[in-house]
């Protein structure tokens, strides 16, 4: 019998798998409306993580930390993919990537080339421990509890680095945002090129991957924030979170109900 939409979408707790049992695949089909909600998630977290740490530290923190503490519950309690869940992870995933990457360089005060260095040297650390246990950082085998986990850890890095960059560029390099913006636009059409021209694959998705944080961040920025800062705008933080958020639940619930991002099971040898 043929599953229903309903039932490939809707994740089914099964707390008696171990951490190498097979799952169903946890992260959607990598296709143009997966990147554009991507983009549209790094520059929401950069909106609302600055726009909430300006009105209130501690409700920052709430949203920030106990956000993402929900989110990455919801979506390693599921035994497969599940649009809302996945995407909501990542969403909180985006607002507390970048308040670790702020309050390193806050807190510390080292600049944004230590901050930028140092996230960059703990995503190769997750990738070469990721790759040496599983032998693979291929996303269409997250499907297993240990993989999704070096899959989260990983994603959450990147997005600390990518507000590293992009905060690099825009202010300590004093290109401002919408310069920057349109650097990182560049950039990440260089590992579209290179699959194109046949250069492996998940080499490719991951560094495109890691170049949507500074890309949508740096439009968010320049949107976002007073001209004194970067060359903004000046629409302010919060309005434009709120924007982004409508756009990314509009974007997700389509998804959601069309199954148009269920990825298709693809041999660990392809």
């Amino acid at each position: 019998m043929t599953a229903s939409l309903t039932d490939l979408q809707t994740p089914t707790p099964d707390r008696t798998r171990g951490p190498r049992e097979p799952l169903a695949a946890k992260v959607p089909a990598i296709t143009a409306l997966f990147w554009v909600i991507k983009i549209l998630t790094t520059g929401m977290g950069e909106a609302a993580s600055d726009g909430l740490g300006e009105t209130s530290l501690v409700l920052g923190g709430i949203v920030g930390v106990g956000g993402f503490v929900l989110a990455l519950w919801l979506q390693l309690r599921g035994d497969r993919y599940h649009a809302p869940t996945y995407w909501f992870c990542v969403s909180m995933v985006a607002v507390f990537g970048t308040i670790m990457a702020d309050i390193l360089h806050v807190a510390t005060g080292l600049s944004y080339y230590v901050t930028s260095a140092f996230y960059a040297a703990a995503v190769a650390v997750l990738f070469t421990w990721w790759h040496r246990s599983e032998g693979t950082l291929s996303i269409h085998h997250v499907d297993t509890r240990r993989r999704e986990r070096f899959y989260w850890a990983t994603v959450l890095a990147t997005f600390a680095l990518g507000t590293a960059v992009g905060d690099l560029t825009g202010l300590t390099m004093h290109l401002g945002f919408l310069p920057s913006g349109f650097l990182f636009l560049a950039a990440i059409l260089v590992p579209l090129a290179a699959w194109r021209l046949g250069v492996n694959a998940t080499l490719a998705f991951w560094a495109a991957y890691v170049l949507t944080r500074p890309l949508g961040a740096s439009f968010a920025d320049w949107i976002g924030k007073d001209h004194a800062i970067g060359n903004g705008l000046g629409f302010g933080d919060l309005r434009l979170t709120a924007i982004l958020c409508v756009a990314i639940a509009a974007l997700v619930t389509w998804a959601h109900r069309s199954g148009h991002d269920i990825q298709e099971p693809i041999p660990v040898d392809a």
